[in-house]
């Protein structure tokens, strides 16, 4: 180490020897503005700040900061910048929520007892006291369970030996002794007995007795015991556990639990009756999808196996246990398939020597509603799995299935959909009883290994029920005729037969000079169909290409090109084949798949320029895409799409609305009330009917002072929900901000008889009283908002005429409308003291339109005037429509708080006009009725 290195290191230490003193403290002059800022040494200026805050030189909290910003802004990740958050407490929460925690906590407590309580009661186990529980497992001990294993083995002490003396000792025979020992020891130890098997465990349980919580609870209580005994890999101790489980309460998760156990145990018969049990229940568990899949695959039933985990891939696309399952499956079943190229359906011929009438017997016609001359056009070949051979399949071998290849001459070469030229085949069948003629033979059914066929049949001879007279297209009879032929031997397997008619029509048409392509189209098509049967990959390459060359982007010729193609392991020609197929007819799930297999291979093969290699793809014309000419939609497909895009849309909606109001929630607790409103309005656009959204925005628009829209909202909360304490109480606040008193005194009253217990409402209540009394003793009466349109000219004069007008001078309209025209007509028959026209007024109405037609205009002076109006002249002429009156009227909107505060001579008003109302004679009432209408005026 050199000198200089020693130096700095000295100076190094000295220097941080420096910063503390002799005992090891920071010093005091190290505690002032001028050394901190200066100071860049991190863990020093830790210590300053620890000093400083624990006051051990005296609190200065500007240079506390002046240090932490300093120590911030060297390492603003310094653990002494960390600082505790203080406990939450209910001054840091808002009351909503507090008492929210609070109820939760008190619920969550009150249920831990109960549940305690239920667990402390000893009837769970009533009536099984004599039942042995299962053994330990290992074991074949069972204790029943009143019985302590350990009661009979009392406590009883050792018996010890008593100390013997030396002379004794001279006497102790040890020889004997050992012999003794020795031998007790062999006679007491018993033959060793090796548990080899499980004692039988009961799959029973009597739950007759028990409460649902109980049966609850000892169901989970097996289901635990056969998780524990699946984990120590004891399936037959977990099945009886599992069956044990399930017969108290069954779930799905203990049918799902069994089947994996009975899996582990290879019983795929029970394994799969589970799975069963579960999809029952719930048609889309993954579990059971998954077990029944494995259940599948064992079985050997592997495209159930497959659709099964599908399913789950369906609900979980990132499921790599089902996805690496489903390649297994795949490629197993792909290794299932026939890889020889011929495997064919043996061929029965027989030689018939009996006559026409027996061969008959013998033979079975051909059904005549099976398609000779075009009928089946609109079935494309991937669904009836004809002559499209879009599957790379054994070539040689016919399907047998009545596929036919003359299916093109009504489908075309574009694949629109229309019948022949010559009409509907119906016009041509022959009868279904017709019988061969002579040195005629019918020929068979259709499937290769049951054809019976006799000399001459081959050549040309008419089967019992078919028309091979049909006509196709703008082929003349005889060539008509050769193709029928052609189509019905290649429906019968017979494909070198109907080779030769295709190849006789093909020359009759060019000989013929007849101008359709799309015939001789089809013939090039339905020949190429015979040759790639055949396994002549070669011919049928050279007539697809025929055939496209006549027509060009026909769907058939292509597909039977690229198979052929894919036969001869030319795969980029295969390729450009079926990516043109897709082009055409971008449903074709054959071509799909073929693609991605082909795909694979070339990669494989040429490696990544693959793409390089290719031929070129032709671009087919928008006229030949067959999916852009989609039929009209019908009208239950239009329904159904109209269905789901209303569920999208409320599902969409839903999930908005829940955002929004989740975010404006967010912004309450932060105190932004401002963009809280804009949240809650977007809610409501959403949802105009929700009563939770008008309660919140309510109590935006009081934190920003906008009463009369939180007013609106109440209202509005309220018409949902008559019964809305959150809406009454805001609406009192509003009315409270509008210096409507009367109406908040009436709002915060129900809230108190809907729930006494709300102190806020109490302690409102009083200041809106208080409030009130002021109101009414200063004489001003709460002001109302009149809106004000400014108008122009005649417009102004006009809108002056139509306005209604207080009616001072003129005369009182007795018949009142609306609760407005009701107003104008008490305020004018009060402004004049004319109790007599208030007596006509009240009784020209309906007693139960009263409250409605009073509405908020009620105060102590309209309700004095209004009672001395029925005492004075509406009693002696009717007493029974005062009665009425006075029973409607206390069920006004502000009666209640009016009542309240009336004064000494109104309340002696109302006392007389009930002792009035009692000495009156009336049918409509009794002096019971009157007392108790009476106890609801007087307090």
């Amino acid at each position: 180490m050199s000198v200089s290195e020693v130096s700095s290191l000295l100076n190094r230490d000295n220097t941080f020897s420096a910063t503390l003193d002799h005992n090891g403290k920071v010093p005091v002059e190290h505690l002032e503005y001028g050394y901190i800022e200066k100071c860049k040494d991190v863990k020093h200026l830790e210590k300053i700040l620890r000093v400083l805050r624990s006051g051990e030189e005296g609190v200065y909290p500007h240079l506390n900061q002046f240090c932490e910003d300093r120590l911030k802004s060297l390492d603003p990740t310094s653990r002494a910048l960390r600082k505790e958050q203080p406990v939450a407490t209910a001054a840091s929460l808002p009351t909503e929520e507090w008492s929210q925690i609070c109820e939760d906590l008190q619920r969550w407590q009150e249920e831990s007892k109960d549940l305690e309580a239920s667990m402390l009661k000893p009837s769970i186990f009533h009536g099984i006291g004599n039942e042995n529980v299962p053994p330990v497992r290992g074991t074949d001990i069972s204790v029943p369970l009143g019985q302590n294993p350990a009661s009979k083995a009392k406590n009883k002490p050792p018996k010890r030996a008593l100390p013997l003396d030396y002379k004794d000792w001279d006497k102790y025979d040890v020889d004997k002794e050992c012999e003794m020992i020795d031998g007790g020891e062999s006679k007491k130890d018993p033959a060793a007995v090796i548990n080899s098997g499980h004692v039988k465990i009961r799959t029973r349980v009597d739950v007759t007795t028990l409460t649902e919580k109980e049966k609850l609870l000892m169901a989970s209580r097996e289901k635990d015991k056969g998780n524990e005994a699946f984990r120590a890999k004891g399936y037959e101790e977990a099945v009886a556990y599992y069956t044990r489980s399930l017969s108290i309460v069954p779930t799905v998760a203990v049918f799902n639990n069994r089947a994996q156990a009975e899996i582990k145990l290879q019983r795929w018969h029970r394994a799969l009756q589970d799975c069963q049990r579960v999809l029952e229940l719930e048609p889309l568990n993954l579990k059971a999808l998954l077990r029944r899949a494995t259940v599948f695959q064992h079985q050997g039933s592997l495209p159930l196996a497959a659709e099964d985990l599908r399913a789950v891939l369906r609900v979980e696309p990132h499921n790599t246990a089902a996805a690496k399952h489903l390649t297994e499956v795949d490629k197993k079943i792909r290794e299932g398939q026939p890889e020889l190229p011929i495997k064919g359906r043996k061929i029965l011929i027989q030689d018939i020597e009996e006559d026409e009438e027996e061969a008959e017997e013998h033979a079975r016609p051909v059904d005549p509603r099976q398609p000779v001359g075009g009928v089946d056009s609109v079935v494309s070949p991937v669904e009836r799995g004809d002559m499209g051979n879009a599957q790379k399949k054994p070539y040689g071998g016919g399907r047998g299935d009545g596929a036919s290849p003359h299916s093109d001459a009504s489908n075309g070469s574009h694949g629109h959909h229309r019948r022949g030229r010559g009409g509907s085949w119906d016009k041509h069948k022959a009868a279904a009883h017709e019988s061969p003629g002579p040195g005629k033979a019918a020929n068979g059914t259709g499937k290769r290994g049951s054809t019976v066929s006799e000399p001459g049949a081959a050549k040309g001879g008419r089967p019992a029920g078919v028309d091979l007279d049909a006509p196709c297209g703008a082929l003349p009879p005889p060539l008509a005729r050769l193709k029928n032929e052609g189509n019905l031997l290649f429906k019968n397997g017979q494909f070198s037969d109907a080779l030769g008619k295709y190849s006789q029509a093909i020359a009759g048409f060019t000989e013929s000079g007849i101008d359709s392509p799309e015939d001789l189209c089809i013939l090039y098509s339905n020949r190429a169909a015979c040759y790639l049967k055949d396994g002549n990959s070669q011919e049928c390459i050279q007539d697809c290409s025929k055939a496209l060359e006549l027509h060009p982007f026909s769907l058939k010729p292509l597909l039977r090109r690229a198979t052929a193609y894919d036969s001869m392991e030319r795969y980029r020609q295969a390729y450009a084949d079926y990516k043109t197929v897709l082009q055409v007819d971008n449903s074709v799930q054959a071509a799909h798949d073929s693609v991605n297999r082909i795909t694979r291979l070339l990669i494989e093969q040429d490696g990544p320029e693959w793409r390089e290699k290719l031929p070129d793809i032709p671009l087919v014309p928008m006229s030949a895409q067959q999916h852009r000419r989609e039929e009209a939609p019908t009208p239950e497909v239009l329904q159904a799409r109209a269905e789901k895009a209303a569920q999208d849309t409320a599902r969409r909606s839903e999930l908005r609305f829940t955002a929004l109001k989740q975010e404006g929630n967010e912004f309450v607790k932060k105190g932004q009330f401002q963009d809280a409103l804009g949240k809650y309005t977007e809610c409501l656009k959403l949802k105009p009917e929700e009563c939770t959204v008008y309660t919140n925005r309510a109590l935006c628009y009081l934190k920003v002072e906008k009463f009369a829209e939180a007013k609106q909202d109440c209202d509005a909360a309220l018409g949902l929900e008559p019964t809305n304490k959150k809406a009454f109480y805001r609406r009192a606040l509003a009315n409270k901000g509008l210096k409507d008193y009367p109406a908040s005194s009436s709002d915060l009253q129900e809230v108190l008889q809907q729930d006494p217990g709300v102190q806020e409402a109490e302690k409102e209540l009083e200041e809106v009283t208080a409030l009130l009394r002021q109101s009414l003793a200063s004489g001003a009466s709460p002001r109302k908002k009149v809106p004000i349109t400014e108008v122009d000219g005649d417009q102004d004069r006009s809108t002056a005429d139509s306005a209604p007008r207080p009616q001072e001078g003129g005369a009182i309209n007795m018949q009142p409308a609306d609760a407005y025209e009701f107003g104008q007509s008490l305020n004018a028959a009060r402004s004049r003291g004319d109790a007599a026209a208030c007596a006509d007024l009240l009784s020209s109405v309906d007693p139960e339109r009263l409250p409605r037609l009073l509405s908020n205009q009620l105060d102590g002076h309209v309700m004095g005037f209004v009672l001395e109006a029925l005492d004075e002249h509406l009693l002696a002429r009717d007493p029974g429509r005062v009665y009425r009156l006075l029973q409607s009227l206390h069920i006004a909107e502000r009666f209640a708080v009016v009542l309240m505060l009336l004064e000494t001579a109104e309340r002696r008003r109302v006392t007389q006009l009930f002792e009035h109302l009692s000495a009156a004679q009336s049918d409509d009432f009794t002096k019971d009725d009157v007392q108790n209408l009476a106890n609801k005026y007087i307090i």
